[in-house]
């Protein structure tokens, strides 16, 4: 069963709990899981045998958090062609806003660019509509985990 490694940048502390619910939820469904703050991702590279799933929210005009900026740039600037890494990704922003989830977005690019697979659909937690972003993605999960398990299949 692969690690999962769990990646997340927060302003206000939401995507924060959305990846703390995520981890403990993947662990109850037996699944290793890694949290990283963002503070402990400096020289961190995904391994390519093991997911990544990042969670994000969207700042300013679709900007990146800034607890998590610097490993975004260290992953843009320093880090390896990774073909075989599988990733998921969870967005929290605002859709009345034109850059809504533009860190997701940005997130997205630099991994497509750097060669890695995603893994199911890119979710959009819209706060204009949910009050508990954790709630929307735990829905989420189940299909992810069964993608999870047909990579392993495969």
């Amino acid at each position: 069963m692969k690690k999962v490694n769990l990646v997340f940048g927060t302003v206000y502390g939401g995507a924060q709990f959305v990846a703390e619910t995520l981890q403990q939820a993947l662990t109850n469904s037996g699944r290793e899981v890694n949290l990283f703050q963002p503070d402990q991702l400096g020289g961190f590279i995904p391994p390519e045998d093991e997911l990544l799933l990042i969670i994000c929210s969207t700042t300013g005009q679709g900007d990146i958090p800034d607890d998590i900026q610097p490993w975004f740039y260290e992953m843009q600037s320093k880090a390896p062609y990774l073909p075989e890494l599988k990733f998921g990704l969870i967005g929290l922003g605002d859709s009345s806003y034109e850059t809504f989830c533009g860190a997701g977005e940005q997130f997205l690019a630099l991994f497509e660019e750097l060669g890695a697979k995603r893994l199911g659909d890119f979710l959009k937690i819209d706060a204009g509509e949910t009050m508990e972003p954790e709630v929307e993605a735990l829905a989420w999960l189940p299909s992810w985990n069964e993608l999870i398990d047909k990579e392993l299949a495969a």
